[in-house]
């Protein structure tokens, strides 16, 4: 289906963000190890944490097309402050379909106006892509509610965070059945965080961790019930591939149009840089191979929109989205010479952004192993 004008006219206001106010200061926020959060600002004076929400709740209910474009556009300027401004929307818009109405009202508008962030809350210091290994527990108190202990790490905004959709277990050695989804408020008592992770780059995603001890959830902050929980949180695991893979080429993208315009105006052997034939096939196998990645990513968020299953086409999206990124940055970076080293240019803070790729939302292992399953069932049933 094709995007709305209203649709089309967020994705340039978006585009233009990127270009005038991210790629400038990224390198700041990545000196100073902080998520942006004075253009998060601005992307809500656009309505970007607004686009998935449900109009009942003031939102443009927008389409997953429109969604996967934005994060495409945002990654070309930096893939950290796209993570951290689609877990911000995706936990107002969670909040907002399936909270209780009182748990809603307490934290979506905070959430939409960029006051606080949000995150979600599944992997810890000894499971990671194991979701159903978490040890984080949810105890049923006598006189009603929740008392949870436990610890997650690996958390995207974790550093600032403080509206936490936090899964835990509720029934130990139950496996996915026992775990439940709830609400955590990082204001409360017994939510303890720990200082953002020091890493190789991309900090502006806010990656850390917490501890909850004695931590008290209300029985309306149970979002997902046990034997709900589990298949709700893989649920949305399709839509999280596709926009991850977005942000790749988004990635790429902005690379080539940066080794684009060095190539023309840099002279190498008294002819400009473009007029080479070898520096020139390098940008065309890499506009190829973007081009293949974006129809992929159309074709999974489509999936998405129609409610049809998305899961195969949405793990090779992200599966050859983050190869194709791995394999065409360092390339684009190799074509800018040493002036890609430059601060001010996107190849250095892409290139750990395409590694972060990698992990989450299932690690090109996980991947492999989803779309294998897929092709086996087919074979089954043929």
């Amino acid at each position: 289906m094709p995007l709305s004008d209203a649709e089309e006219a967020l994705i340039a206001q978006a585009a233009t963000l990127a270009h005038t106010r991210i790629t400038p200061l990224a390198p700041t926020w990545e000196r100073e190890r902080r998520i942006g959060r004075e253009v998060l600002a601005e992307a809500v004076a656009l309505g970007l944490t607004r686009l998935q929400l449900p109009a009942s709740h003031g939102g443009l209910d927008f389409s997953f097309q429109c969604k996967a474009r934005v994060a495409e556009v945002l990654a070309a300027g930096d893939f950290g402050f796209c993570m951290s401004w689609v877990n911000t929307a995706n936990v107002a818009a969670l909040l907002a379909r399936k909270a209780r109405p009182a748990v809603a009202a307490r934290y979506v508008d905070d959430l939409v106006a960029g006051r606080r962030l949000g995150c979600t809350a599944l992997t810890e210091p000894g499971a990671g892509s194991d979701f159903a290994a978490i040890t984080t527990t949810a105890t049923r108190l006598p006189g009603g509610g929740w008392r949870i202990d436990g610890a997650k790490a690996w958390i995207t905004n974790a550093a600032d965070a403080d509206v936490v959709v936090l899964y835990a277990q509720t029934e130990p050695g139950s496996g996915g059945r026992g775990i439940a989804g709830f609400v955590v408020d990082g204001r409360r008592a017994g939510f303890i965080r720990q200082p953002g992770y020091a890493l190789g780059g991309q900090h502006t995603i806010g990656t850390g961790g917490f501890t909850l001890d004695g931590y008290i959830a209300s029985d309306d902050e149970l979002l997902h019930p046990p034997g709900q929980a589990f298949k709700a949180a893989l649920g949305s695991i399709n839509g999280a591939r596709t926009y991850i893979a977005a942000m790749c080429c988004g990635m790429v993208g902005e690379a080539l149009r940066v080794a684009q315009a060095h190539g023309a105006q840099r002279q190498s052997f008294g002819v400009p840089l473009q007029q080479h034939q070898g520096w020139r096939w390098r940008l065309a196998e890499a506009a190829s191979e973007l081009a293949a990645c974006r129809a992929m990513v159309a074709q999974a968020a489509e999936a998405i929109d129609a409610g049809a299953d998305a899961q195969l086409i949405a793990a090779q999206a992200k599966l050859l989205a983050t190869r194709m990124a791995d394999r065409q940055l360092p390339a684009l970076a190799q074509a800018m010479g040493a002036e890609g080293l430059r601060e001010h240019h996107p190849f250095a803070r892409h290139l750990m952004g395409a590694r972060v790729a990698n992990f989450v939302d299932g690690s090109t292992e996980m991947l492999l192993e989803r779309i294998a399953a897929v092709m086996a069932r087919g074979q089954a049933g043929s």
